[in-house]
């Protein structure tokens, strides 16, 4: 099912149809939390292809989803003479801080994928990840027959897009009284290797979970190898979160236990922030809050996406 996809062409229109004045802003600042993720190097790709179009430098720092760090890396920032910042937290706790820091020096602030509590940007450039949650669960919930016990690998705890997915698929669960929820742990990294770790825990404390939802591709993909060492792919069905290249690869083969996620317009979410970040600085009113469209994603239409990635 796809979400909101007349929503992403008035966002489109109400933006992007607004005159860049490219002049103003020469440099932009670009704070992600792990560019190992790739996740946010599509976003990364998508502002730094628009940026260049427009002439405009982009300097990026990595966190390593680190919060310390990225509150250095943001303070080294301003002193390089940027004119707008887009910033996505690399965690619940100081997430607020660079955007005081920026907010403090007159320049545009563009929260993506995640919004800092009580010290939001100009603009937040987010899928709308309590809906879609709740297409991929209501998803894997059904393919398990509408009952099963079933296990959250969540992400990192606190933050904008996992509070917003448990919340999608707790409604899910509650639609189906055949569900059981057995068993939730939390990431700090979103990766594979956790969601290998934290899936594998689960399994052994619970061998009778057939659904299992990562709140993210990395930990899906991770529970999808656990689920496999474990010979139980045959029962056990997962489903994940963000539609990353690797991930939508898996889903295209219709073979193993992941079998759905939401695929988000991550290119098209840069593109997004920099023309919302040319806006601002042109003085123009925007949106407080921009959703691109994030789709149902199986191996019915993951080739699509493969070949194309929004």
């Amino acid at each position: 099912m796809k979400l909101s996809k007349l929503l992403m062409a008035a966002t489109a229109v109400s933006v992007l149809a607004l005159p860049a004045t490219a002049a103003e802003v020469k440099k932009i600042g670009l704070a992600v939390p792990n560019l190992q993720a790739d996740f946010f190097n599509q976003i990364k790709l998508g502002v730094e292809k628009h940026a260049k179009e427009k002439g405009i430098e982009v300097v990026v720092v990595d966190a390593k989803n680190d919060t310390n760090t990225q509150v250095s890396q943001v303070q080294d920032l301003m002193t390089q003479e940027i004119d707008a910042f887009i910033y996505i937290p690399a965690g619940a706790a100081a997430a607020a801080v660079p955007t005081r820091l920026a907010r403090e020096a007159g320049i545009p602030v563009i929260n993506v994928d995640r919004v800092p509590e009580g010290a939001p940007g100009d603009t937040f450039i987010a899928g709308e990840s309590v809906n879609s949650a709740y297409e991929v669960c209501n998803y894997i919930i059904g393919k398990a027959g509408g009952a099963g016990k079933m296990a959250i690998i969540h992400g990192q705890k606190g933050t904008t897009p996992e509070v917003d997915r448990f919340a999608g698929c707790k409604r899910a669960i509650d639609e189906h009284e055949g569900v059981e929820l057995v068993d939730q742990q939390w990431s700090n990294m979103w990766s594979a290797d956790e969601g290998f770790t934290i899936a594998q825990n689960m399994l052994q404390a619970n061998p009778d979970i057939t659904i299992i939802f990562g709140q993210a591709d990395g930990l899906a993909m991770g529970a999808a190898k656990a689920v496999d060492v474990a010979n139980l792919s045959d029962k056990v069905i997962i489903g994940g979160y963000d539609g990353d290249v690797s991930a939508l690869e898996y889903l295209a083969k219709c073979d193993g236990p992941y079998i759905a996620t939401a695929t988000q317009s991550t290119q098209k979410m840069g593109v997004l922030a920099v023309e919302s970040a040319l806006a601002v600085a042109a003085g123009q009113e925007i949106e407080e809050r921009q959703t691109p469209n994030a789709v149902l994603t199986t191996c019915e239409n993951a080739p699509e996406f493969v070949k194309n990635h929004p």
